[in-house]
């Protein structure tokens, strides 16, 4: 399960991380820039939205004629911006006739992008179209909830889609000014898999960055900081159900504990309906179909989440069998076949999630942004193989203190307001 990742510096600074795959004529290539939604400041949304103009003209083609030049060659192209990174995933044929196009044409959109204010207008629509849909989605509202309560006044705590007035406010002056910050050679990270020699990949990553400023790396964020009491965070909603969101900040990416953490939080909620909550709230007490819990990492710091949606009726039941479940696991540990269990549970995933080009493509491009080891995936299966019960409740109770977790809860005035 090891990846050979070969890796070096373009000549303007950037990284490039590659890993040759030759089963088919593919090219799966991400660029991401340390320029996701903590870096947007006292102006939310500005990182997803210059991301999302990016394919929206230069000064010498229109968004027209960029997507026309991609199709011609059976390309695809995808933005994405989250909290940590703004990424352009592309993928193309691996025949130079039609790779090395495609390439000149993102790499010329990436360095030149030019904003034009139709363009800036229509996006702008978009996102707060978006944003519009999210207040009217109890979920959507119950994960932008927990993350302001967890994350506080860290940058993480911004939405990457931004807020309505901010969204008004950003100009192409002000995009403008943050590409050019941040879309530098020295803040990017290129990953590269698929059907290439070393010599063409080097080719293709020096392409792809040559219009790009060389630039300064975006400083290091603050640490994230454990919360240091237990917010209650109810946001009314009319439905027949109410959201609950419970936990706290978590590890970021390479921590030694994560494996761990990750296998503990697997048999709590993570194995489907064999974990922890899943039988004790589906199974044996009838409060909820879906109850969950999950880990995500990040640069600066990660989070601890155990949510689930009930019958109004239910939710004081529903709260306490969830809070109960985490302190039995972290007062007992887990027991041996639930650990087996989730252990082969885990172990029998991992290779699924190196099975295609673009699997592989966002294994390497996390190993290269966090500059984790080249064996991470490795290490952390061999890892999860060796874990005992007692390794597994150490780690949870190291860095899970129920007294210090948030609680968010979306659903009736009435309801929500009784508990907590």
């Amino acid at each position: 399960m090891e990846l050979s990742i070969q890796h070096w510096c373009t000549d303007n600074g950037a990284r490039v991380f590659f890993v040759a795959r030759h089963g088919l004529p593919i090219v799966d290539l991400r660029i991401a820039f340390n320029a996701g939604s903590a870096r947007d400041s006292t102006m939310p949304g500005l990182a997803r939205m210059t991301s999302n103009l990016l394919l929206e003209g230069t000064a010498d083609r229109t968004a027209s004629e960029i997507s026309q030049a991609l199709e011609q060659h059976g390309a695809r192209a995808q933005i994405r911006c989250g909290r940590d990174t703004a990424d352009i995933n592309v993928r193309c044929l691996s025949n130079r006739v039609h790779l090395e196009p495609v390439m000149r044409t993102v790499g010329d959109c990436v360095g030149c992008a030019h904003f034009p204010s139709d363009s800036v207008d229509r996006i702008r629509q978009r996102m707060i179209a978006g944003l519009s849909q999210e207040a009217a989605a109890p979920m959507e509202k119950s994960e932008k909830g927990f993350t302001a309560a967890i994350f506080a006044d860290h940058p993480y705590a911004t939405s990457p889609g931004g807020e309505f007035d901010s969204l008004k406010a950003i100009d192409p002056q002000r995009l403008r000014s943050f590409h050019g910050r941040y879309f530098a050679a020295t803040n990017a990270t290129v990953t590269l898999v698929g059907d290439l020699s070393r010599e063409q990949a080097e080719r293709i990553a020096e392409q792809i960055v040559v219009r790009l400023p060389v630039g300064e790396r975006a400083p290091a964020l603050p640490p994230v900081r454990p919360l240091s009491a237990r917010p209650v965070l109810r946001l009314p909603f009319e439905a027949e159900q109410t959201h609950v969101s419970i936990g706290g900040v978590s590890l970021s990416y390479g921590h030694a504990d994560h494996p761990a953490l990750h296998l503990g939080c697997h048999i709590l909620g993570g194995g489907g309906l064999t974990s922890i909550l899943a039988r004790r709230m589906r199974r044996e007490r009838g409060l909820s179909y879906s109850s969950a819990c999950k880990l995500t990492a990040g640069a600066a710091g990660g989070r601890f989440q155990m949510k689930t949606h009930v019958r109004n009726e239910a939710l004081s039941e529903a709260l306490s069998v969830v809070r109960a479940s985490l302190c039995e696991l972290l007062e007992q540990g887990p027991d041996t076949d639930a650990l087996e269990l989730a252990r082969e549970n885990l172990l029998g995933s991992l290779p699924l999630q190196l099975a295609s080009n673009q699997d592989l493509l966002e294994q390497a491009a996390i190993i290269g942004f966090y500059n984790l080891p080249e064996d991470y995936v490795h290490r952390f299966s061999q890892q999860v193989r060796t874990l005992g019960g007692e390794d597994v409740r150490a780690a949870l109770r190291r860095h899970l203190d129920p007294d210090l977790m948030a609680t968010v809860l979306v659903g009736p005035q009435p309801v929500i307001s009784l508990v907590g």
